[in-house]
């Protein structure tokens, strides 16, 4: 015990005592660490964005005629549980109708077509638009929804669902690249610097084996002295992120 405590006491006192190495130490974790923290940042960002546009790939599920409205909301509760579907958005014959004429006819006074209102010339137009959380998944929920009992057909683009695939496992790699890189510079600056220091009290640590001190006594005040190093640069490049954050994202929107 009182060897342990010697250990926490002359860390203590080494971080006092070598001021400028001290301060040097966590100058370079902190650098290191801010870099790290804006890249990682970057990287986190890139991804969600990535993801949250992905969820707009969808296809469109059209029916059979005579299909009834609660054989519809049945396929849509199966199709909504299959974990690769993020939402699924029914749209009723009366919807589809509605949506038509606003688009076929902008100009027109919509009391003249109330007519067709009663005979709504897309009775059959039931449909839903199924969007996805990955869309390299897309084929295989479009062979699943086909198979299924009333479906008249499935629509969906191969091209941009295959571009999202590719484009997402190069945004995987690429982030996965720099992260590693950046991981590497940070411990290899640290432990140069972590280095440099023992060097410099070479002729300390000799001294302090020549007299008998064990190995442990030697190390501890190292180990205390790097864990205070450590806390204090891993604090600040921390703490600047976590202010300096939701201020940059306000500032690029």
């Amino acid at each position: 015990m009182s060897s342990f405590l010697y250990g926490i006491k002359q860390g203590i006192k080494n971080v006092f005592r070598n001021r400028l190495f001290s301060l040097a130490s966590i100058g370079t974790i902190t650098a290191c660490l801010f870099i790290f923290g804006i890249f990682y940042c970057m990287v986190m960002n890139f991804q969600h964005i990535f993801s949250e546009v992905e969820t707009t790939v969808g296809v469109t599920v059209f029916f059979n005629e005579g299909v009834e409205e609660n054989q519809i909301l049945d396929i849509k509760s199966q199709i909504e549980q299959r974990e690769e579907v993020d939402n699924v958005h029914y749209t009723s014959p009366e919807e589809a109708w509605e949506e038509y004429k606003e688009k076929a006819f902008p100009d027109t006074d919509q009391n003249i077509l109330t007519n067709l209102d009663n005979d709504n010339p897309l009775a059959s137009s039931a449909s839903l638009e199924v969007y996805l959380k990955d869309a390299a998944k897309q084929q295989e929920l479009v062979d699943y929804i086909q198979g299924i009992d009333g479906v008249r057909s499935v629509n969906a683009s191969k091209s941009v669902a295959d571009s999202f695939a590719s484009f997402g496992r190069l945004l995987s790699y690429v982030s996965l690249a720099i992260i590693i890189i950046l991981v590497g510079v940070a411990v290899f600056l640290i432990s140069n610097t972590v280095t440099t220091g023992i060097t410099v009290r070479k002729e300390e640590i000799a001294i302090m084996k020549y007299i008998g001190a064990k190995d442990f006594v030697v190390r501890s005040p190292f180990v205390i002295e790097g864990l205070i190093i450590g806390l204090f640069g891993a604090a600040i490049p921390l703490a600047l992120l976590y202010f300096l954050y939701d201020k940059a994202v306000v500032y690029i929107m």
